[in-house]
């Protein structure tokens, strides 16, 4: 049944000024190449040192592409399997950033902003806690807010699964954006 937008209680709200979106990656981890599959261990844009790294058709880096995903379902965008699918050569080893440089394009075009965005990583190894604010830093300037709009929380699943015996990566991520004044 198609309900006419005229006619729903909440049509004034339907233009808000504030937009939530969720976003959600998972890797698996394995031995760096050539004895395995895994890529450097890239993080937000930072490189980590580690044994093993996430399998992907990119550069892999599941912060970076919850984070896409975070701002694109903020804007009702498709996600970005659907934007930079993994069956396209050109994404092959393609840094994540650019994934992130094309959301915001689509979020500022629809008269967004980004408020604040909250990350948390999941993984056993490696430790995220020495390079977090390398990786705040960098988030923060691609998406063009301050380092306080900024937190990555890092946690593990306490040997727990397939996260828990180091075997892969997990994030989750929200962000909150609101309108820019002057832009409907």
């Amino acid at each position: 049944m198609t309900t006419n937008p005229a006619n729903h209680p909440n049509t004034g709200l339907s233009g808000a000024g504030l937009r939530i979106g969720h976003g959600y990656d998972l890797h698996r981890l394995d031995e760096l190449a050539p004895n395995g599959q895994g890529r450097p261990f890239v993080l937000g844009g930072v490189q980590i040192p580690a044994d093993k790294g996430p399998v992907g058709h990119s550069d892999a880096d599941a912060l970076l592409h919850a984070v896409t995903d975070s701002l694109l379902g903020a804007i009702g965008e498709p996600d970005i399997g659907q934007l930079f699918p993994d069956t396209d050569p050109r994404h092959e080893s393609l840094d994540s950033e650019e994934f992130v440089v094309e959301a915001m394009k689509r979020v500022r075009g629809r008269g967004f902003g980004v408020v604040n965005l909250d990350a948390t990583v999941v993984c056993e190894r490696p430790k995220i806690g020495p390079h977090r604010e390398a990786i705040i830093a960098n988030i923060s300037e691609l998406l063009g807010v301050e380092f306080g709009a900024v937190n990555v929380k890092a946690k593990t699943h306490e040997g727990v699964d397939a996260i828990g015996e180091g075997l892969a990566i997990e994030v989750h991520c929200v962000v909150l954006m609101a309108r820019i004044n002057g832009i409907q």
